[in-house]
């Protein structure tokens, strides 16, 4: 039976949960199960901690993980990052008291930097050939700094509320842009038929979210500009009305374009314009 990770509890938890129900999988915990059976699929959900999930997959243990980037980058872990899953999206920041101005470039080896990411920290600090002192802490970091046990923290950043509310900003660039990952232990990616088939079906789903599909009749001369608007992924399906010199075109186009699309198209003449969701697909 396959074994696949998900985060037991989080920011990424939910996401994870749904992203596999939505793909045709049985995950849901009752309670505070450690594990759910899919017999029907032939799969057994693992919930771990996040951060250790990068762990177990690079051991072969567990044979698909879906974790943070950033926690997967800390762990050290050797995994194959299989693909972005496009939720649970943060940046991985320094920052410093709102009244400071100490940028990442200033950093010096008195410099103090809390985190909960240190492996991920010290890396980056080496790439800036920087000895700065690293405090590890478990977590609730930004309040380290008002305790006097940092100068500067180092922390995942997802709306800047947190930190914000602590009386401190960002500083620098991030050291990284984290999102949500499906990962397999590097080397030994998905082999199973099971493995490769969950991949299918999560990479149908975020394709299913960022497309919708567009229907429309339109005057037969117009079919060229249309393609322009509505190029499809191949191309557009075109169909003849039994209204002469009329035309019905089915495309799918991005999500976010949905509503421009649908202007342009009336603008073209195209009536009955329709826009509908996408459970999920292949392409």
């Amino acid at each position: 039976m396959l074994q696949i990770a998900l985060p037991n509890k989080g920011a990424l938890s939910d996401g994870a949960a749904e992203l596999a129900e939505e793909a045709g999988y049985h995950c849901r915990r009752r309670g505070r199960e450690l594990s759910v059976r899919d017999n029907e699929n032939n799969v057994e959900f693992v919930f771990l901690r996040p951060r250790d999930i990068a762990t177990y997959v690079s051991k072969g243990i567990i044979e698909l993980g879906i974790t943070g980037l950033d926690l997967t980058h800390d762990s050290g872990a050797d995994v194959e990052h299989i693909m972005d899953l496009g939720f649970g999206k943060a940046r991985f920041c320094y920052a410093v008291p709102k009244a400071s101005d100490l940028t990442p470039d200033e950093f010096t080896s008195d410099t103090r930097i809390a985190t909960s990411y240190d492996d991920l920290v010290r890396k980056d600090l080496r790439r800036r050939g920087v000895d700065a002192q690293v405090v590890k802490l478990d977590g609730a970091v930004e309040i380290s700094i008002q305790l006097g046990v940092a100068d500067v923290i180092a922390d995942v950043v997802q709306t800047g509320r947190t930190i914000d509310e602590a009386g401190l900003k960002t500083t620098g660039a991030p050291i990284l842009h984290s999102q949500a990952v499906l990962v397999a232990q590097n080397g030994e990616t998905a082999q199973r038929e099971e493995a490769q088939l969950f991949a299918q079906r999560v990479k149908g789903i975020l394709v299913a979210r960022e497309y919708v599909v567009v229907e429309y009749d339109l005057p037969e001369d117009r079919l060229p500009e249309a393609r322009e608007i509505t190029p499809g992924i191949e191309s557009p399906t075109v169909s003849p009305l039994s209204k002469e010199g009329w035309v019905a075109v089915k495309a799918m186009v991005q999500r976010e374009d949905a509503n421009q699309i649908m202007e342009d198209l009336s603008d073209l003449g195209a009536r009955g314009v329709i826009i509908t969701t996408i459970r999920t697909c292949r392409i």
